[in-house]
């Protein structure tokens, strides 16, 4: 027996599945599963890659770690858990920045770690973004004023949770929510707490679980201009919204 055959038969357990169930969905005879589960034989890198994304485990952790260690909500914490980032480079070796459309945004959901998919994204290059990955991430709405629609946010990848920083504005990668630009506040227990600049919005909390990247502010790209009273609006429905927020406070006393 190996490590990775324990793990799968750990994983197909924890989730109550057969084994001819877990062998339908990878698309393989269940004949062929038994085999990698009692540890006769071993899996191609392209089934691997498969049950990696299936249990949402990086590869490195399936065939190296005894997740018998670990409970499964203790899985995202850690820092080894990832899937393989994607990355694409330009002719000298280096990081180009994809851009995802406002348009496909939702698309990135299924994609973000098909690297077929994020080579066939645009790239920028920005001189001043060196070291590190980035990406930009579509701002839509009025939550993270003054980001109007159209503006793109330049996130720098964040390998491990420890590293958020309370007030620090972060691209959020969520099953539910999708993607998410809040400021992050804590991390207590199983999830985090972000919240809007505009009080308007209620502070939301995220599962682990539901998060599968995470990108730090870099920069912001801007493709429409302001109107010139536009911020002579948002100061006096700002100072609305302050005002709620007093009275409401008022009524809670």
């Amino acid at each position: 027996m190996s490590v990775f055959s324990d793990n799968i038969r750990v994983l197909r357990t924890r989730r109550d599945l057969s084994q001819q169930k877990l062998a339908d969905d990878l698309i393989i005879t269940r004949s062929r599963y038994v085999k990698y589960e009692d540890g006769t034989s071993e899996p191609p890198i392209e089934l691997l890659l498969r049950i990696s994304k299936y249990f949402n485990l990086s590869i490195d952790l399936l065939v190296g770690v005894d997740i018998r260690k670990y409970p499964v909500d203790d899985m995202l914490q850690i820092a080894e858990n990832r899937i393989l980032l994607p990355v694409v480079v330009d002719g000298k070796g280096e990081n180009k920045i994809e851009i995802i459309p406002e348009k496909a945004s939702m698309g990135y959901l299924n994609g973000y770690n098909d690297p077929e998919y994020i080579e066939s994204l645009q790239t920028i290059s920005l001189p001043f973004l060196r070291n590190g990955k980035f990406r930009a991430f579509p701002a839509g709405g009025d939550s993270m004023p003054p980001y109007k629609d159209g503006t793109f946010i330049v996130g720098e990848y964040v390998e491990n949770i420890a590293d958020l920083k309370t007030d620090k504005t972060y691209i959020f990668i969520t099953i539910n929510e999708g993607i998410v630009y809040k400021r992050f506040q804590f991390h207590e227990g199983n999830f985090i707490c972000v919240k809007s600049d505009n009080n308007f919005y209620e502070p939301l909390k995220i599962p682990l679980t539901e998060i599968k990247e995470i990108w730090e502010f870099a920069c912001s790209i801007n493709t429409k201009e302001y109107e010139p009273d536009e911020f002579e609006q948002k100061n006096v429905r700002e100072l609305f919204l302050e005002l709620k927020s007093e009275i409401a406070g008022l009524k809670k006393k």
